[in-house]
This record gives C-alpha cells, structure tokens and sequence, in this order.
C-alpha cells in the first residue's frame, strides 16, 4: 500500500513538472498574486490591522512559488513533496482571495464573528506573547496527563490481554467506564483531586489511556498462538512471552490506540481548560470568547490545530521507525 502511494506520488509529480517547468507552481503563484491584490487594491468595509503585511506576505509566496516553478526539481525529497501539493498551494490562494472578499472587502461575513486573514495576522503579531505562554501550558498539562494515561493504559491492555484472572476481573469494569466520555468525569474529578490542574491531568489520562488499554488487550489476545509454541519450543519463558513475543506482536494495535488517544485527550484538555485553568488555549478561547474577539478565538484554534497535527505527525514517525521490521507484514 505505501509502495502504491509513492508510485502515485511520483507520476503526479512528473506529470506535473513539463520541460522542468512546474506547472502548478506558476498556478499557485497567480493565484497568490491574486490574493494580494484582492487584499491591497480593495478597501476594507471595517479597519483591519495588518492589510497592507498580509497582502505583501502574499506576494512574497507568489514570488517564491515563481522561483520555485523553475527549481523545485533540484529539491529532491522536497521538491517532490511540493510538487504533489501543487493543487492545493493553487486552492489556497484561491481560497485566501475568496475569504478576503467575503469578510474584508464586501462583509458578507461580518465583523466581530467573522475575520479575514489580516485579522488572524494581527491577533499573532499583536498577542503572540500570551499565546505562547498559553501553548506552553496545554503542552505541560497535556504532556503530564498524556504519557502518564498511555503508560498506565500499556501495561492494563498487556495484563488484560495476557492474563485470563486478571482480564476475567478488569474487562467487565472496562466495559463500564470505557463507554462513558471523560469530561463526564469532571464533576468527580474536581471533587477527589485537591487541584484543578491534577483533575485535569487525571482528565486527560483518562482520555488517552482508555483507548490504549482497548486496542493494546485487543492485540496481546489475538497474537497467533504458533509464535508462542515455537517459543517455548525454544526453551522461551514467561517473561521472553511477554515482552519478545505478545508486546512486539501487539505494537500495530497500540499504536492505533496512541492515535485515537492523541485526538481523544485533546478534546477533553481544551474542555479540562475552560473550567478551572488559570492558562492555556482552551482558558484563552473561552475568556476571548467572553469579548467576543472571535478573531484571537480563530488564531487559537488554527495553533491548536497545527500543534495537534505536529504532534500526530510525530506519532507517525516513531511508528515507523519502531515498526520498521514489520513493513511488508503490516499494512498501513
């Protein structure tokens, strides 16, 4: 399957370079271009601050993309990667051009509940400092509930998939807490731990550790019971069962457990932040939600996104490196 999308990758790419020229890319500037003057020949319905630097900020890229036109093809891996996204680098200065005559110029979309680009450019050239501060507190918050909630939830999943004793007494209480969501702890939580922040980190373990021990005891059962034979044929006791043998043959169920806790934690960490946290984005959307300044809403949103997306594509990576050995057994 990865070999099949690397060769699609690659006859899009060549069929989207002609004479070494990039196509695409020359599209992409035109339509960037486009957004510029849309964003500085046009006047705004409502002052915006940052018109004039996001409408240059726009034509740099569409001078890059114009450079790029004629280059990308000595980029390598790189100039590859662009090349497959030609379509969407075209579809976003299309869209760019389409939102800032929506919201900017006509106000089809009007001010405060809509902003245009420039708006979400002011909001991070204006607020960046107490965004930052806000991120580095989700991060802490989550990092701490995160990786102590997959930990516990790793070696619940291998006791619950490996052991009949220990499953018989732990699936039937699974079974009653994994179903019900993790903000529905909140009441619970803010009664038994002495601190909003360790009822948020308790939050959010639960929210990511529920999904490991589900998919973790999903793929300790259903290791093939040949591997062990063959095994213990070989003098392997419990513990080379356990850790060589049932752990290594799970990894792929645990890691989809890692990314459906990833996405699951998240959602109850801005939920955990709204209600008691002093800092954070999920604090910093509800209190600019209060002004209604959605535009600073917008730009913590848009951060919360990107920081959710890095951190899944980092995921990816560790998969790949540690599940290397499966490639061409494990499809994905």
């Amino acid at each position: 399957m990865a070999d099949t999308t690397q060769t699609a990758g690659g006859a899009l790419a060549s069929s989207a370079l002609s004479g070494e020229i990039w196509r695409n890319g020359l599209l992409a500037a035109a339509s960037w271009l486009l957004a510029a003057a849309v964003t500085a020949g046009f006047t705004d319905v409502v002052p915006w601050g940052q018109t004039q630097l996001f409408a240059l900020l726009l034509a740099i890229g569409a001078g890059g993309f114009v450079l790029l036109a004629f280059t990308v093809h000595r980029l390598g891996a790189i100039g590859r990667k662009l090349v497959h996204y030609g379509a969407w680098w075209i579809a976003l200065g299309l869209w760019l051009a389409a939102w800032e005559v929506s919201t900017a110029k006509l106000g089809w979309l009007p001010k405060p509940f809509f902003s245009p680009p420039q708006g979400l450019l002011h909001v991070y050239m204006t607020d960046w400092d107490r965004l930052l501060v806000c991120m580095l507190y989700s991060l802490r918050l989550w990092g701490l509930g995160f990786f102590s909630g997959i930990a516990i939830g790793f070696v619940v999943g291998v006791a619950l998939g490996w052991s009949k004793r220990f499953s018989y007494w732990g699936m039937p209480l699974l079974k009653l807490i994994g179903p019900v969501p993790a903000s529905a702890w909140i009441p619970s939580a803010f009664f038994v731990f002495p601190t909003t922040f360790g009822a948020s980190i308790f939050l959010v373990a639960l929210a990511s550790g529920i999904p490991v021990i589900i998919l973790t005891a999903s793929g300790v059962a259903s290791v093939n019971r040949s591997l062990y034979d063959v095994a213990r044929t070989l003098g392997a006791d419990r513990r080379f069962l356990v850790l060589k043998v049932a752990i290594p043959a799970a990894l792929p169920n645990v890691f989809v457990g890692l990314f459906m806790g990833l996405y699951s934690s998240f959602a109850v960490l801005v939920i955990a932040e709204m209600l008691g946290a002093k800092y954070g984005l999920g604090w910093y959307l509800q209190f600019q939600t209060a002004y209604s300044a959605y535009a600073n809403v917008y730009a913590a949103l848009i951060l919360m996104a990107l920081l959710c997306s890095g951190l899944v594509k980092l995921l990816f990576v560790g998969r790949d490196r540690l599940l290397g050995w499966q490639k061409g057994i494990v499809q994905w």
